[in-house]
């Protein structure tokens, strides 16, 4: 597929049906892209299409079946796009760093697909302003999915995840108290079972709808 020319080739982009609740218009949307009037359109359709594919298909898609309704708040972005968002300060990586993270249609200098969504899990928000633990749902994810990495915020409990076809579970790490890394591979905290720190109703749902 070509990158698209036109509104009508755009509009067929948006249509592409990546899994069974998500369309790839559903990570074209960017406020920064709006305000500043930058299209945000793939150079390369086909491997943004397939890296999405497999954010969606691996973790998205879980995530919905365990917690019902995800809001992305942030997803594909064009390498323009990206540019502008980092020369901005608009809390966007360098484009080295969003290869096969926001910029889907680039591989990471391994050579390996991969995407990035920043998302909300609607049903979580209610416990984290109660609570104010991010860390229950991000332990949760880690013992379940097959993530590549993880990093929270502090607006709506929401988190950057991604995936990657290597498919390793590389760290997670958090803007919110405790700040810092949570795990990452070689922690001695990365291994085991984390179920301890999710033992909730609303988990033990969850991990019960995982096993279908």
């Amino acid at each position: 597929m070509r990158s698209p020319q036109s509104m009508k080739a755009l509009e067929e982009l948006g249509r592409v049906r990546l899994s069974p609740n998500f369309f790839f218009r559903d990570f074209l949307y960017s406020e920064i892209g709006n305000f500043y009037g930058v299209p945000n359109i793939p150079e390369n359709p086909d491997l943004a299409i397939a890296s999405a594919a497999g954010l969606c298909e691996r973790l998205l898609e879980p995530l919905t079946e365990a917690f019902g309704k995800i809001s992305i708040r942030s997803g594909y972005r064009s390498p323009t796009l990206n540019e502008l968002g980092n020369d901005k300060k608009m809390n966007c990586g360098s484009n080295d760093y969003n290869k096969a993270q926001h910029i889907y249609d680039y591989l990471d200098d391994l050579g390996r697909k991969g995407a990035t969504a920043c998302i909300v899990v609607n049903s979580y928000t209610d416990h984290y302003e109660k609570t104010g633990d991010w860390r229950a749902l991000a332990w949760f994810i880690h013992d379940h999915l097959p993530y590549h990495q993880m990093y929270f915020f502090p607006k709506l409990a929401a988190f950057n995840l991604n995936w990657n076809e290597a498919e390793g579970r590389e760290w997670i790490k958090s803007y919110v108290s405790p700040k810092g890394t949570l795990t990452k591979v070689g922690m001695e905290n990365y291994e085991g079972d984390h179920s301890a720190h999710y033992d909730e109703p609303m988990f033990h749902l969850a991990s019960k709808r995982l096993r279908g």
